[in-house]
């Protein structure tokens, strides 16, 4: 007898399944999207920043009242002119360059009596005591320019250590506490700070111009990686939606 062949109809792609697999490309195609936009948004974020480092500075007045309408300061290069109260300096723990030590935090008392937290710079660990960079703690009126910093609404994350107030150690950048700890109003405190630029200062301490922007660039990627999937996705239903089914001998 011959054997007639039968081939099997062509697989469907049960309702369901269709239903959660348009879901999970919806999702994956939305999600790259989104990344896309961060990209655009985080290099423009970049250009800005870059074109206000390099910017004129500004009086320390026009960076207050823009920080007093909720304006972005972060990064506006300012000058402010007072005097360092250099025995109310706090001590950030900080690595520059490979080698650990501490960012100085110095008041600038201003003409008006408010004080202004200024970020002088990187000094080594064994320098962090002032006897030890005494030609630095600088005297008399000074000017200095720099970049705005915005205060910390609170402590970054879970992992990062509480500071050690007593021993003058901060580990991250608590401006009140900072303040505070050393006697300072805080009704007359600036609230913000500025990082010293990177002007020499007598002895090479501290060493000015020590800001880092941080700010990580992994949009493009992550959006390759969600349109990737979704293309992996499409090729997998495409694969067993076309795939041709087995025969089977009919008796």
């Amino acid at each position: 007898m011959t054997e007639i062949e039968h081939v099997m109809p062509r697989r469907r792609l049960p309702v369901i399944t269709g239903i959660l697999v348009l879901i999970a490309l919806a999702i994956l195609i939305s999600l790259g999207t989104w990344q896309v936009e961060r990209l655009h948004w985080k290099e423009g974020l970049l250009a800005d920043i870059a074109a206000r480092q390099l910017a004129a500075p500004v009086p320390l007045a026009d960076i207050e009242a823009m920080a007093a309408i909720g304006g972005d300061i972060e990064y506006r290069r300012v000058t402010a002119t007072g005097r360092y109260l250099n025995d109310k300096e706090r001590h950030f723990f900080a690595t520059w360059r490979g080698q650990t030590g501490f960012y100085v935090y110095t008041p600038l008392e201003l003409a008006d009596g408010r004080t202004l937290l200024v970020n002088r710079g990187f000094v080594p660990y064994e320098n962090k005591e002032p006897e030890m960079r005494m030609q630095g703690q600088l005297t008399d009126q000074q000017t200095v320019t720099g970049l705005a910093r915005e205060k910390l609404p609170g402590k970054p994350s879970w992992v990062v250590p509480d500071n050690d107030v007593a021993k003058n150690i901060f580990y991250w950048k608590d401006l009140d506490v900072m303040a505070e700890s050393v006697g300072l109003d805080k009704a007359r405190v600036i609230p913000f700070f500025v990082d010293a630029d990177s002007t020499p200062n007598p002895a090479g301490l501290p060493i000015g111009g020590v800001t880092q922007v941080a700010l990580p660039n992994d949009h493009l990627q992550y959006a390759f990686t969600w349109y990737g999937l979704a293309a992996v996705l499409i090729a997998v239903v495409a694969i067993s939606w076309f795939r041709k089914p087995g025969k089977q001998p009919a008796q």
